[in-house]
């Protein structure tokens, strides 16, 4: 059973399907999560702190994806084909998940929630709450992806090596989101990664 923090973002994520952010009611995010108004006020502070929770999960929840796409192909395949998955991960996640498409791009449209990103030092957050105001920009994100793949697919190689694995961990993401902000006629972002990179 979801906790209530859960149930209210996944409420506020059905809200958001429905209508622009801007309409989404916090007393109807509340009753859909089946929990009073002040749970919500209690756990997210604000309209904006919930949209920052929202945003994160989604961010983790996209991430938490490129490590499957790392483990789940065979552990021996050369770094291409596994950065191929990664790619292929991307696209699909950005294309049906408009929150994970903001996050990447840095394109917010005007149906969507646009969080400010929130400095913890300036005012006392209770500890459930700081880590949702820590959003990644774009290129914070990407490094996060970049990061992730070399260290799924780099232990035990010489530096020189690594470092050209790092530089081609950067070009799959980046040749998945061209795919994500013009969509090729053939849509396979893998097997362009698999040809560009050498492996």
């Amino acid at each position: 059973m979801p906790t209530a923090r859960e149930s209210l973002l996944n409420a506020a994520y059905a809200a958001l399907a429905g209508q622009p952010w801007s309409g989404v009611r916090m007393v109807d995010v509340a009753a859909a999560a089946g929990v009073s108004r002040q749970t919500l006020y209690n756990e997210f502070g604000s309209k904006d702190g919930l949209a920052r929770a929202l945003v994160r999960r989604e961010a983790d929840a996209y991430l938490a994806g490129v490590d499957g796409a790392l483990a789940g192909t065979d552990a021996g395949a050369d770094p291409g084909r596994r950065l191929a998955a990664v790619a292929d991960w991307t696209v699909r996640s950005a294309r049906t998940n408009p929150l994970v498409r903001a996050v990447l791009t840095g394109f917010w449209g005007e149906r969507l929630p646009t969080p400010v990103r929130v400095a913890s030092s300036t005012s006392y957050i209770p500890a459930q709450r700081r880590a949702d105001s820590s959003l990644p920009t774009p290129a914070e994100l990407l490094a996060q992806v970049r990061d992730r793949a070399l260290g799924a697919l780099g232990p035990g190689r010489p530096k020189e090596e690594a470092e050209r694995l790092a530089r081609s961990c950067e070009v799959a993401v980046r040749l998945a989101l061209s795919y994500v902000v013009a969509p090729a006629g053939v849509e396979d972002p893998a097997r362009l990664v698999r040809v560009a990179l050498p492996t």
